[in-house]
């Protein structure tokens, strides 16, 4: 298995969104990060052999970090074709031994029907920071709990509590989590600095198989 550090290295090559939307809140996922979720998932026997589907896959960062990781498919979902475009071209550069299948979809009414037991969610959903959008990781986190057997999300600080209800109140238990930093460069005019870190939290979800 290659080390974490090397998996970020990997992927340092992924490129961003080339022309990002505000209302999607398109930031690209820090490699360090994806590899830090993706290593821990692989850890815990959520990758190798499995179907990994990434919500809201925007230019394919988790994706491909799972990709190099030994899964039996990798699925990418992001509503927006540009992205997906993107996310193709990072595909070739990053040269995984595992295909990616790229569908344009919304993510929160997924066209596919994966078996929960097999699947594994990656993703890194919008937080909601957008005024009147507050709390748009809700229907990411319920669509997880629809197809997926396990999760891994990225949220922003102070979500613990919400997550954590969310989890129960769909059968699901939080089992892991941990904090972290989402470094965001400037790429829209509301941006004052050319880019700021922020706190963020990375949580682990088994969902219940019950119908």
């Amino acid at each position: 298995m290659a080390t974490k550090r090397a998996l970020a290295q990997q992927l340092g090559v992924v490129a961003g969104f080339e022309d990002p939307r505000a209302p999607l809140e398109q930031y690209r996922t820090p490699p360090e990060l994806a590899a830090h979720l993706v290593h821990l998932a692989d850890l815990r026997g959520d990758v190798e052999g499995k179907t990994v589907l990434d919500l809201g896959c925007g230019t394919g960062m988790l994706a491909l970090g799972a990709a190099l990781r030994g899964p039996e498919r990798v699925v990418g979902v992001d509503i927006d074709p540009a992205p997906l475009g993107t996310a193709r071209a990072n595909e070739r550069k990053v040269a995984s031994t595992t295909s990616v299948s790229w569908v344009r979809a919304d993510a929160t009414d997924l066209p596919l029907r994966p078996d929960p037991a097999e699947t594994t969610v990656v993703m890194n959903p919008p937080f909601g920071a957008q005024s009147g959008n507050e709390h748009a990781d809700r229907a990411f986190l319920a669509t997880a709990a629809d197809v997926a057997g396990v999760s891994y999300s990225i949220h922003n600080a102070g979500s613990q509590e919400f997550v954590e209800s969310f989890a129960a109140d769909e059968g699901g238990d939080v089992t892991d989590s941990y904090r972290t930093e989402f470094e965001l460069r400037r790429q829209f005019d509301f941006h004052d600095e050319e880019k700021r870190t922020i706190d963020a939290e990375v949580y682990r979800i088994e969902w219940s198989s019950d119908e």
